[in-house]
């Protein structure tokens, strides 16, 4: 996947890390989010383990906001946190006065000490060693007894997994998994499908993730129009002060 380049190490605190796919091709990545999860396996683990009505919800590289809508139906609150300019622009758009959003990166958020009680972040700058400075903000802005949720792609699912591995010859699932144990969250794997609603859309949305090479492989190995991907949901709790 394209945006996982940045796990090659991660900026400095005043600097954006790009993520390729949304913000050079974000009405490919619309269409893509629209065929993501179609039978929402990932906002149901999310509502069982962290659930948000009543909260105040942070969301880190909301990218465009697409999720920001959903957190907005049921929180008391929720802010999107993104640093490309382009993307909290449309973000903004599309919320409306349902959420706020934000230009500012994972390593410096804009909010108060102990002022949200979820941070979410998907697929978005968490990907395992080299994330510690927004791992350090995102436990600064939970409030006691909140929480962080990161879903990440699982890169150990095929066929997807495969794909991601090939494009990314260093990347070391294992190693990543055992970098979130040892900072305390725990892991919960989730299988998802992704449907398309034609080839030109599925083909379009392998193109943006993948380098030519895999994308192309890609295609030709998906006969249909869905596909199965894997995810993990990584999720610690803020400890609660104790008398």
């Amino acid at each position: 996947m394209r945006s996982f380049r940045r796990l090659a190490g991660v900026a400095p605190e005043d600097a954006a890390i790009p993520s390729p796919n949304i913000w050079n091709w974000p009405d490919v990545y619309e269409r893509e989010n629209r065929a993501q999860d179609v039978e929402g396996a990932i906002w149901a683990a999310l509502r069982e383990t962290v659930p948000w009505r009543g909260a105040d919800v942070l969301d880190v590289g909301c990218g465009d906001g697409f999720h920001l809508p959903v957190f907005a139906a049921e929180a008391a609150s929720v802010t999107g946190v993104e640093p490309h300019a382009g993307l909290v622009e449309r973000a903004r758009r599309r919320v409306g006065g349902r959420a706020t959003v934000l230009q500012a990166g994972a390593a410096a958020l804009p909010l108060p000490d102990a002022s949200v009680d979820l941070v979410h972040a998907r697929t978005a700058y968490f990907f395992g060693p080299g994330c510690e400075p927004g791992l350090a903000e995102a436990e600064r802005v939970l409030r006691p007894g909140g929480a962080i949720a990161i879903v990440d792609l699982d890169a150990t699912v095929p066929p997807y997994g495969d794909w991601m591995r090939a494009d990314l010859p260093r990347y070391r699932p294992d190693r990543v998994e055992q970098f979130f144990e040892r900072q305390g969250f725990s892991m919960r794997r989730i299988r998802t499908i992704w449907r398309f609603p034609d080839r030109d859309t599925l083909e379009a949305v392998l193109r943006i993730e993948f380098s030519r090479p895999v994308a192309e492989r890609a295609i030709a190995q998906t006969t249909g129009l869905t596909l199965a991907v894997g995810y993990r949901l990584h999720v610690r709790r803020k400890e609660t002060f104790r008398a």
